[in-house]
């Protein structure tokens, strides 16, 4: 099995930025009083760091194949998981007084029962799962489609749709549980579909030098004109 000098670097970078984003989430809704043809352009606080994630997809597919990236995408959901599954044991556990007195479970509902309420727990890790796997895919297949030439357009392409699949689930899920008001329903769609998919292609020539360096370095270019692309598959080769 051939080992990478930069792919475990990558892979805690991309579990560092889901997690962190997932909690900055519930924590706070941003708007900075744009509007876009009447629509006020407020998003989640994770909005800010998510989209690095899909950067980090897309980079980790495209150096290092599907398989690879598959593994990665499988660390970093149970990561979240186990994230969302000790966040909820604590808001169980009773709380010290002097604590209460000045926090409580009612403000740590507010900032963290986002991430560890059932609900928006189990709508944010489906909403990565469909849209990391979609954005994956999307950019192996367009890798063989374009024979390796024209980067920015499946870096571009895939974003589209993966962040067009996380985004809309993410929000509706969230939404119909209660973490975000109905107000905000598409105030929070657009504007995170717009923010990611910018930011996204913002970040293009910086993914490019990435890729670029990452290829050199590793020797690897991966083209997954074989591969099972199965998301439930284990196998490292497959």
């Amino acid at each position: 099995m051939k080992s990478f000098r930069y792919l475990d670097l990558v892979m805690a970078a991309f579990v560092s930025v889901l997690l962190v984003s997932n909690i900055a989430s519930s924590a706070k809704i941003v708007d900075f009083g744009v509007s876009l043809f009447g629509l006020r352009l407020s998003f989640d606080g994770g909005t800010l760091l998510f989209p690095l994630s899909y950067i980090f997809g897309d980079i980790l597919t495209e150096v290092y194949g599907y398989a690879r990236s598959r593994r990665v995408i499988w660390t970093g959901f149970a990561c979240l998981a186990l994230m969302s599954a000790f966040l909820f044991l604590l808001s169980r556990m009773p709380a010290d007084r002097d604590w209460a007195g000045y926090a409580g479970d009612e403000k740590f509902q507010a900032i963290l029962g986002g991430v560890s309420s059932g609900g928006i727990a189990l709508a944010s890790l489906l909403a990565y799962f469909v849209g990391e796997f979609s954005n994956s895919f999307v950019l192996a297949k367009m890798k063989i489609w374009t024979e390796g030439k024209w980067l920015w357009t499946r870096t571009i392409g895939s974003t589209i749709v993966g962040e067009g699949v996380d985004t809309t689930s993410f929000i509706v899920l969230a939404t119909i549980f209660g973490v975000f008001p109905w107000s905000l329903f598409w105030n929070l769609l657009v504007s995170n579909y717009i923010f990611k998919v910018l930011i996204e292609v913002v970040f293009t020539p910086v993914t490019y030098h990435v890729v670029s360096f990452l290829k050199r370095e590793e020797g690897e270019d991966f083209y997954d004109r074989e591969t099972n692309f199965n998301p439930f598959v284990a196998s490292k080769s497959a």
